[in-house]
């Protein structure tokens, strides 16, 4: 799915609205981790995370022609996957990782600490048994969802994206 984005992107169509999204990725295309969603743009992350984040180098993916750099903010357990179509272009938000610090909730109130049980019903409707196993809750799916981690049945990492291709 990300290539079929990458090539409306490419080809200059009409990229896909959040009501025109498949299914299986309206959640990742419409949940927040506090302030922040898939898409959102470079300025919006820069106003919604204060500081200034380590980051990588942008590198180009042949999956999809685009330029991807990581954008750590380290003291907020937070990791950002930034997307631009040329190298050093403006950036839009691709995916969002929650860990140890992160103190950013979902929309539907979960994050780094919450028990399993919450999780499975804050997203009962959405879970995917067949990508989920022990310790790992998908919630959509892994080509794009949102994605548990548990430690002792508790949140240790929150990924909001796509963690397939």
């Amino acid at each position: 799915m990300r290539i079929a984005f990458a090539v409306v992107a490419v080809l200059g169509l009409a990229v896909p609205t959040v009501a025109e999204t498949p299914p299986e990725f309206k959640l990742m295309m419409s949940e927040k981790i506090g302030e922040l969603r898939i898409d959102l743009s470079e300025a919006d992350v820069k106003k919604a995370l204060p500081g200034q984040p380590a980051r990588g180098r942008d590198q180009l993916w042949g999956a999809d022609n685009a330029y991807h750099q990581k954008w750590t903010y380290k003291q907020q357990g937070l990791a950002l996957s930034m997307r631009s179509d040329k190298k050093g272009g403006a950036k839009v938000l691709e995916s969002i990782q929650c860990t140890g610090k992160c103190a950013l909730k979902s929309a539907r109130g979960i994050g780094v600490g919450s028990p399993l049980a919450d999780v499975q019903k804050a997203y009962a409707a959405e879970f995917n048994k067949e990508e989920s196993k022990p310790g790992v809750f998908v919630a959509g799916t892994i080509y794009g969802g949102l994605i548990f981690n548990f430690k002792a049945d508790k949140v240790s990492v929150m990924y909001l994206g796509a963690a397939a291709e």
